[in-house]
This record gives structure tokens, C-alpha cells and sequence, in this order.
């Protein structure tokens, strides 16, 4: 058996790297005795499957984590009993039992963003839109490459301070960081906020567990 939670990560545990997130995870499940099924070998590892990384300083209302159980469990039980097991700002939204299959980072194809910038990004948006290209320099496997991140730039729009973003994941993810450098902005002056993750397939649309963000417990400006 299979268990997905959807879980938010906000306020200063924002800035825990995702392999902390994964520790911290590890040892809620420990607490509250979820039969969690362990890999053989010699270091046996608890069976974890997260979504898509979230970078480092990022807050979200749509991270999750696949469980595989030994055992079974009832999600809606243990969400409100995993949110107490796990640090002030990390807390479980949803959970359901999934029958399993491919994997969250291959099955998300878009991801939706809300960075909350301070100054005017509207003529940047404006031409950004109406660009064939938009080229910058990344980094991969440590080496700078120039890309076109233009194609991974779905929806974009910018009002009373919050740019809001859907881009792709596939082929490669655009991160929100590397948006902004291309609006010619510092990213280091934005707070970034995941709000969706997307899966899309034959002209539908949906997401793993579906949540309103806008409704979620953790938002901008309600966790320091």
C-alpha cells in the first residue's frame, strides 16, 4: 500500500534544504509508528518518495511525499497526527491512499508560482510575453549553458506586487530564480511561494491531491 500527503513548508523552515525536509519526515513517521516499509541490503531506508525539490528559501501549500507502506493506514488519521510530529512550519494539508505507479517528478509537467517582489515588473512581464526567445545562462552539472527559457514560460502576469507563474517541468524545470534573471531581476530580493503542482495529460488537467491554495493554512505574511 501507498500513501501521498500533500504538506506546506513556510516561515523560517523555509530555508532547510530538502534532504533536512526528508530527515525531518523520516522521524515524524517514527513518532507516530506509521508502518513504513524499509529497502533490503545492508542500510535498509525507509520507502520515501518526494515530489519535485523545492529550492532553498522557497515556501509552498503543494509539496508532497509518496509512503510505502508495510502495513495499513488510514491517510485522513494520520495527516493531523503527522502535522504535530513534524517542525513549526511544516504542516500535513491532505493525504490519500494511491495504488502507486510512475513517480511525482516524472508524472508533474507544471508548476505554479507567486514571487512577491518589490518594485514594478510589469513592462519586464509585458515584453517578456510578446519575446520569441529569452536567453540566459544557467548552470548544469556545473558547467554555464546558454538556454532559451522562453518555451517553459506558460502563464505570467504581474499585479499589486506578486508575479504569478506557471512553468514547465518537463523537459528540464524552469526554476523561479532563473525567471526572474531573465526579467533582469535580483532573486535574492523576492520571497517564492509554490502554490501548484500540475499534472497534464491528453487535454486534462489536475493535480495529485487537489487543495485552493488560496485557502491554505500558510500563506505570505502568516508565518515568520
Amino acid at each position: 500500500m501507498r500513501l501521498r500527503f500533500r504538506f506546506a513548508k513556510a516561515g523560517k523552515v523555509r530555508w532547510t534544504s530538502h534532504r533536512d525536509v526528508a530527515r525531518m519526515w523520516e522521524r515524524a513517521l517514527r513518532r507516530v509508528r506509521v508502518p513504513v516499509a524499509y529497502s533490503g541490503g545492508f542500510s535498509p531506508r525507509p520507502k520515501l518518495s518526494f515530489g519535485l525539490a523545492l529550492p532553498t528559501g522557497a515556501e509552498s501549500v503543494a509539496e508532497y511525499l509518496d509512503v510505502e507502506l508495510d502495513g495499513a493506514a488510514d491517510p485522513a488519521e494520520l495527516a493531523p497526527l503527522l502535522s504535530a510530529a513534524l517542525p513549526v512550519g511544516v504542516d500535513v494539508l491532505g493525504g490519500v491512499g494511491d495504488e502507486g505507479g510512475s513517480s511525482l517528478q516524472n508524472d508533474v509537467t507544471a508548476c505554479r508560482w507567486e514571487i512577491e517582489i518589490d518594485g514594478d515588473l510589469a513592462p519586464a512581464v509585458e515584453a517578456m510575453l510578446a519575446a520569441d526567445s529569452v536567453v540566459i545562462t544557467r548552470q548544469r552539472k556545473g558547467q554555464d549553458v546558454t538556454d532559451d527559457i522562453r518555451p517553459a514560460i506558460i502563464r505570467l502576469e504581474f499585479a499589486d506586487g506578486v508575479l504569478a507563474a506557471e512553468l514547465a517541468t518537463q523537459p528540464r524545470g524552469l526554476r523561479p530564480s532563473e525567471l526572474l534573471a531573465g526579467l533582469g531581476f535580483e532573486p535574492e530580493n523576492a520571497r517564492v511561494r509554490r502554490t501548484h503542482q500540475w499534472i497534464e495529460r491528453d487535454g486534462a488537467r489536475w493535480e495529485p491531491i487537489p487543495l485552493d491554495a488560496t485557502d491554505a493554512p500558510l500563506a505570505f505574511g502568516r508565518a515568520s
